[in-house]
This record gives C-alpha cells, structure tokens and sequence, in this order.
C-alpha cells in the first residue's frame, strides 16, 4: 500500500456532510437565489444552455466545455480551459454538466497549478480559493458532493513517462463543491445511452461504498443503502416497462446518486473503478460505461471469494428489491442490468489480449487508493487479470 492510501486509510472520520444541497425548479430560480451576475462564470453545454438556461437571460460568463474537447477531462484540456478562463476573470464558479464538467470546475476552484501533470500525481498541492455551485445535469456520477477530480494524465513508473496513458484521481476536501442544486428537470432530455450508464455508476457507486471494507462509515452506510434501493428499484422499473419508465422516476434517480456520491465520500469506491481507469483512458469509453463492463464480473468473483458478510446482507437488500432469493441476487440484478443496457465484451471497446497483463500491472501500480477497498483482499494482479480475461 502506497503512503497516500494509508493515509486516506487513517482517517478516522465516521460523520461527513456533504455540502449544503438545493433542489430547485429550473435555472432562473438558482440565478435569483444566488444573485448571479457578471462575475461568474458558468462551465456548462451548448446543448444543456439552449434550452435550460438562454431565456433567462442571467448576465454571466458562459463556457462550453466543446471548447476544450468532447472527451473526458485530460491534461491537455485542462491546460486549454486554464488559458480560456484567465484566473482572475471570475469570482465564482457554477458547474452546470455530467461528471466532466463537475471534475473541470473543481479545479477552477482552486489556485492554479505550475504543471497540471505534476498537480495529479500528488506533487503540487492543492489549494481552494474560489467557490464552487455544482449543478449535475445527469444522474450517476455524484460528483457534485465528492473529493476527487478525474483526468486521463500521461502515464509514468518510478517517475518516468511510459509514452502510454491513465486515469488518476486528484483527491483532497479542498476540492469539495460549496454548494449543489438538484433540478431534475435537466434530466428529462439526456440520452437514454448516457442516462442509463450513468445510473449504473451511482449503482456501483453505492455498492463499493457499502462494501468497502476498512473505510465504511455511519455515513456511507446510511446514504449508499438508500440510494441502492432507490437506483434498483428505478432499474427495475426501465427492466419491466421500457425506456420511457425511467421519465416518471427521475427525481429519484437524481437523489439517489448525489446519496451514492455522499456514500463514497469517505468509504472510497473499489476494484471496479480501479480497474475501469485504464480502459477509459487508452479507450476513452464513457466512465459508466467502462465501469458496467467489469461490475458484474467482479461482483460474482465477490460472491466466489466471501459470499457472506457484507456481501450477504447486500444480496439480502437486492433480493427484497428485486423479488428473489438471496442466493440468487447477483446472478439475477447482472441479469436485469442486462435488459435496461446491453453488456459488451471488452473487445467490442477496442481492448487487445495484450492489454489483460498490462491494464493488471497498471492497476497495481497507479490505483492501490481503490485496490484498498476491494471486497475481496488482498485484491492481486492475477485477479485482475483474471476479469480483464473473463471480459474480454
């Protein structure tokens, strides 16, 4: 275990709050709240500005993240944004978006780093200097309430460039948004595609948080519990009654995964994200995605290793939700997932066999702040392997 994953182990917090959370009806009601104006600047879409925030005519700064790239945030786009939105041009910052956008915003919070490159792996520190409104437009990532800032960073070992790249996490309360508002109304148009996974991330999302074994907490707990049962039931409904079902749940479904990122804030997510880094960032598939093609995997290689403990009681909550036995609850949530989203090989992503040894080495050696919450551990390198195989 590397030094910062002991000392994310150390902390001896078991009560966290998030920040202070809104819900509101629409854009203008937050403007009028927070008495936007001129000084801030508003990181959102074009496609999310049009029809939700253009006809109130709020005097601010508004940037689309299409500026900087479509994909998710790299080094590259960060350094873009930076020389975009001149530090001093702004007071305030308000993140109306997906995860992107929330993780982009994080960091115009904050005192600009000297090497955005050193800043992410832990060589720069970070320091929060301006406030941040996060306002998520999707229902899965809960990044408007967590600690942590993800980009695709140039890859290194021992300090030196590999030429390939990576996902890591910048991770620090200082990075924690001021305020959230939920307006589920920014929901009703996304795509079913990036709808879907996303709401399967905050799925995952709560279940790593539940079932981390070293960094749960009364609050995560308490917070992913209510957001599995509100996130399965949901999924349940889409299984049972089709796409547009997913219409009449989405204050819900908003709830429940800003609930999974409040989970995680503190019990950390696990081997599913851990091992999801290195296929979103070779392959850039979209984060929920590439999290929904291990999930399954791993949840029954849990089941394999410790059916009982934590695991049980997590089987005992799918089961009550999804009408089955306990016994079956895996096999049986993996297979409804399965009717609300296909599940592709990861081939179909443009994985090579090669990459199973690869991805593994590099799991073990840029994400062990994951790795240490696996539900099974020790979590090896040939486990890895043996999803990345299996799911190939």
């Amino acid at each position: 275990m590397d030094a910062f994953s002991k000392a994310l182990q150390a902390d001896t917090r078991t009560i966290i709050t998030a920040p202070v959370i809104y819900q509101m009806k629409d854009f203008g009601q937050l403007a009028e709240q927070f008495g936007l104006g001129e000084r801030d600047v508003v990181l959102t879409n074009e496609f999310i500005y049009k029809p939700f925030m253009e006809s109130f005519n709020i005097p601010c700064q508004y940037v689309f993240q299409e500026k900087f790239g479509t994909q998710e945030p790299s080094e590259e786009m960060i350094e873009t944004m930076y020389a975009a939105i001149p530090y001093d041009s702004y007071d305030r910052v308000i993140a109306i978006g997906g995860g992107a956008i929330m993780d982009l915003c994080k960091l115009l919070g904050c005192k600009r780093p000297a090497s955005v490159h050193e800043l992410y792996f832990k060589r720069e520190p970070v320091v929060h200097e301006k406030e941040v409104i996060a306002v998520p437009t999707t229902c899965g990532t809960g990044s408007e309430v967590t600690n942590i800032s993800v980009a695709i960073v140039k890859d290194e070992k021992d300090g030196v460039l590999t030429g390939g790249e990576t996902k890591l996490g910048l991770v620090s309360d200082d990075i924690i948004p001021n305020k959230v508002v939920l307006i589920p109304e920014f929901v009703r148009t996304l795509p079913y595609r990036p709808f879907i996974t996303s709401v399967i991330d905050a799925l995952i999302h709560g279940t790593e948080s539940f079932l981390s074994p070293s960094r749960k907490t009364i609050t995560s707990e308490m917070y992913s519990v209510r957001a599995i049962e509100l996130i399965l039931e949901g999924l349940r409904r889409i299984a049972e009654g089709g796409e547009e079902a997913r219409l009449d749940y989405l204050t819900e479904f908003v709830t429940a995964s800003n609930l999974a990122g409040i989970a995680f804030l503190k019990a950390g997510c696990g081997t599913v994200h851990a091992m999801s880094f290195p296929l979103g960032g070779t392959y850039h598939v979209p984060h929920g995605e590439s999290n929904y093609a291990l999930f399954g995997k791993i949840m029954e290689i849990y089941e394999e290793y410790n059916p009982n403990g934590e695991l049980m009681r997590f089987k005992e909550m799918v089961a009550r939700i999804l009408g089955c036995e306990k016994e079956d609850a895996i096999k049986v949530m993996n297979e409804m997932l399965e009717k609300v989203y296909h599940l592709k090989p990861l081939r179909e992503y443009g994985f090579k066999e090669s990459d199973i040894k690869d991805f593994a080495a590099s799991v073990e050696a840029n994400q062990q702040r994951l790795i240490t919450n696996s539900y099974v551990q020790p979590w090896t390198q040939e486990l890895s392997m043996r999803v990345y195989r299996e799911c190939f």
